[in-house]
């Protein structure tokens, strides 16, 4: 009985250990990355389980505080946060909504990946378990005004692979990262934008 007793609490430090391995990850990921640049496939399905349009594009972030979010297909859309607002360009429309930065980052998944190294300010961390051959980690943003109720990051190994954002409607937005460089050097006007001419602004 006390062999066996033994044996199962040595699988439950072991599968602890493995567990916990998932948020040191996301730690040392951020740690150890001051810019990314990404490709992303992007599939949002509302409440109902009706998948909606699926989208790709491209992401850059330098930390802290800068974005670049650039969505090509089926649209053209651009976010990007020069560390002071936070720009969302859409040609389509010819509009820009410009917020100021913190008022637009907050414990949004920007934050968690543009910001600073002291994640656990704006999130609470937990486990999420293995899936589809990643480890997760769950973040809950403690902002009450965050926008979203949740974000899950998968970890292959070192590599950030994908996430997933549940919004306060009930949407899931699924996010898959491809050839992720880390630390590359990125221009500085990556993260600067003007708004075109003959273009509507909106915001402060």
């Amino acid at each position: 009985m006390i062999g066996r007793a033994l044996l199962a609490a040595a699988c439950l430090l072991a599968a602890q250990a493995a567990n916990a391995g998932a948020i040191d990850k996301l730690r040392q990921f951020l740690e150890s990355t001051r810019t990314v640049r990404a490709d992303f496939a992007q599939t949002v399905v509302a409440r109902n389980g009706r998948q909606g349009q699926a989208s790709s594009g491209a992401m850059m972030f330098s930390r802290p505080g800068k974005f670049r979010w650039q969505i090509d297909k089926p649209y053209s859309q651009l976010l990007v946060g020069d560390g002071e607002r936070v720009w969302i360009h859409d040609p389509d429309l010819r509009q820009v909504t410009v917020r100021k930065a913190g008022a637009a980052l907050g414990g949004t998944p920007a934050a968690l990946l543009a910001g600073d190294s002291a994640i656990e300010k704006s999130f609470t961390l937990s486990e999420a378990g293995e899936r589809e051959g990643l480890e997760w980690v769950e973040a809950i943003p403690k902002a009450q005004d965050s926008g979203f109720e949740k974000v899950r990051l998968g970890f292959a190994g070192s590599e950030l692979r994908a996430m997933e954002l549940f919004d306060s409607l009930g949407q899931k937005t699924s996010l898959v990262f491809s050839h992720l460089e880390r630390n590359p050097r990125l221009a500085p006007s990556l993260f600067r934008f003007t708004p075109p001419a003959n273009t509507d602004v909106i915001g402060d």
